[in-house]
């Protein structure tokens, strides 16, 4: 897929795997809708990109669990672009806690940023692009959207959820040409460690963020007669076949 006048649009791109997809995307030369909810992050790259050459950047400080800033990010994006050729959702909220520690805020706020914003988004962008009768769908439920794992309960109660909702929503809007495409990656060295205190882990094995992006470009890049469904893609000392 050649990127020139094609539009991607990257929600949750302040840091980690969204930040780095939205640098390799713009080097591309898509035109590229970032938004975060930390404006100066949002700011700091939005220059970045703007100085290596690209200055089809419309950055939007948006907070993707709130339906009036989705609403607003979604039709300023059209506005700008004409539409919207790629979807990155990359927005999330790590909660790791031993169940009894978890409380009904830990619960609220894993579901809100990991499945209502996507829900969201979603319900937003989907007319747009069945209108056109294309576009692409990357989603990042990440490994535990897809494998249990001990003090993540809540957490895997959100991406599975995350998961679920793609896989119908695929069956719904195959009919317009549109493709889904689920991340499932696995020990990323982001920012979703910096808070994670009752785990230890090591961080120097763990995927980069770099690796991820690369795969979301990858998922995004294929041909309009193929579809990568799904990768599922870790640090080679936890392979989950």
């Amino acid at each position: 897929m050649e990127f020139e006048n094609k539009t991607v649009l990257i929600v949750g791109a302040g840091r980690g795997i969204g930040r780095a997809a939205a640098e390799i995307f713009s080097d591309a030369g898509a035109n590229l809708t970032i938004c975060s909810r930390n404006f100066a992050e949002l700011m700091e790259l939005e220059y970045k990109l703007n100085s290596k050459g690209n200055q089809n950047v419309l950055a939007m400080e948006a907070d993707a669990t709130v339906e009036s800033d989705v609403n607003l990010l979604i039709n300023e994006t059209v506005k700008r672009f004409g539409g919207i050729d790629v979807l990155v959702h990359a927005a999330g909220l790590g909660v790791i806690k031993p169940f009894a520690e978890l409380t009904l805020e830990d619960f609220q706020a894993s579901i809100d940023y990991n499945l209502k914003s996507a829900f969201l988004v979603l319900r937003t962008s989907l007319p747009i692009m069945a209108q056109r009768k294309a576009g692409k769908i990357i989603v990042i439920p990440g490994v535990l959207g897809k494998a249990p794992m001990a003090q993540a309960s809540v957490y895997c109660a959100a991406k599975y959820g995350l998961t679920g909702l793609v896989k119908c929503l695929k069956e719904e809007y195959k009919r317009f040409g549109i493709k889904f495409s689920l991340m499932y990656f696995g020990g990323v060295d982001s920012n979703f460690w910096d808070n994670i205190t009752t785990m230890r882990v090591d961080r120097s094995k763990m995927l980069t963020v770099e690796d991820a992006a690369k795969a979301i470009f990858f998922a995004a890049t294929q041909n309009d007669n193929a579809v990568v469904a799904e990768i599922a893609m870790m640090p080679e000392s936890h392979q989950l076949i």
